[in-house]
């Protein structure tokens, strides 16, 4: 397997057409002036050692000399020894509600932004977990497959809003049972379901869902974004707020967070509830839960040893300059009958 250690530093054979360039141009030039100064005939009589061709054949040299330093630099590495790594960790879901109630600012900067800066920071603190996403409102949909690339995990977590699921609700229970599939059949343990959402819930059997995730080995917790008096709605236009959500009555709607419906999902999966507040998001309690759980071993392939191969580049790179140096710029004088670079006699 190879692999290029500093690859910022190809860009620099970018530079290679730009002297090529400028190659031509002076060489056209020093024509131009030998026409403009004196007749070209009379130019090779005075200077009859002077090849033309060389100076061609040394240029070249040099920017074959140019690309190999640049190529060393870089540091090319070969893969010299495929290991297995066996790692422990377990497999969480985070199950975002990204209803209407979610931008609710009783939580600041809103409840949603909190829970997107909350999994961000659980995903930093992973080691050798799989971690997968699921976002729900009145449906849920997978937003991330169980993976072990952190970096892609919170890219999709920042790119969440409100605006993603057109289906409004609270499905709780859809988002169960989705992770139940997302997780598979398999061991009845090694699984975590993070559900945060400000738990009103008016679409479906979400204790049902609980006990069924919980028959099949899942712990589930939960963590309750928002406050118990509730909050109005903001009405967005280009992010921009422009007024608070009413119901068909012109009465604003105030959403409030359902603690009882949250602890008790977390209460018949054997997790943890946690409200969140503006001072803590609960996220330490949930983290300390899920280190307490059973790993499983997990197994992957990966090329672990790399040896540097820049030496010979570099050795490469001296060569060509060497050889640049030796060859003079005139011509061969046991050869300056023939017509090798193109000289005239």
């Amino acid at each position: 397997m190879l692999r290029i250690a500093h690859t910022v530093f190809l860009y620099a054979l970018l530079a290679l057409p730009v002297f090529s360039c400028l190659f031509v141009l002076m060489r056209l030039w020093k024509k131009k002036a030998i026409k403009s100064l004196s007749d070209p005939d009379l130019f090779e009589n005075l200077s009859p050692g002077f090849s033309p061709a060389k100076q061609v054949l040394k240029f070249i040299l040099v920017c074959i000399a140019f690309a190999f330093l640049v190529i060393g630099i870089a540091d090319p590495q070969v893969g010299s020894r495929l290991e297995e790594v066996k790692r422990k960790g377990i497999d969480i879901i985070i199950a975002l509600d990204v209803s209407n109630s979610m931008q609710a600012e009783d939580i600041k900067p809103s409840r949603l932004e909190r829970a997107k800066q909350s999994i961000s920071r659980l995903v930093d603190k992973l080691q050798n977990d799989r971690i997968g996403m699921i976002v729900f409102a009145g449906e849920a949909y997978t937003q991330l497959p169980l993976t072990t690339d952190y970096a892609a995990a919170k890219l999709f977590a920042s790119t969440i809003d409100c605006n993603m699921i057109p289906a409004q609700g609270t499905a709780i229970g859809a988002a169960i049972n989705l992770a139940i599939n997302s997780f598979g059949t398999g061991d009845k343990k090694y699984k975590a379901l993070i559900i945060i959402t400000d738990g009103e819930n008016h679409e479906d059997d979400a204790a049902g869902a609980a006990r069924d995730a919980a028959s099949k080995g899942i712990i589930i917790h939960t963590i309750g974004m928002g406050s118990p008096e509730g909050a109005p709605i903001p009405v967005l236009q280009n992010n921009i707020p422009a007024g608070f959500r009413k119901d068909p009555d012109g009465n604003t709607i105030i959403t409030k967070l359902d603690e009882t419906m949250l602890q008790l999902i977390a209460g018949t999966a054997g997790g943890k509830f946690v409200r969140a507040s503006n001072s803590e998001d609960g996220l330490e309690i949930i983290l300390k839960e899920i280190n307490k759980m059973e790993k499983k071993e997990l197994g992957s392939k990966v090329f672990t040893d790399y040896e540097d191969r820049f030496q010979y580049f570099l050795g490469a790179a001296l060569l060509f300059l060497l050889i640049e140096i030796i060859i003079s710029d005139r011509k061969i004088r046991w050869l300056s009958g023939t017509k090798l670079f193109g000289e005239k006699k």
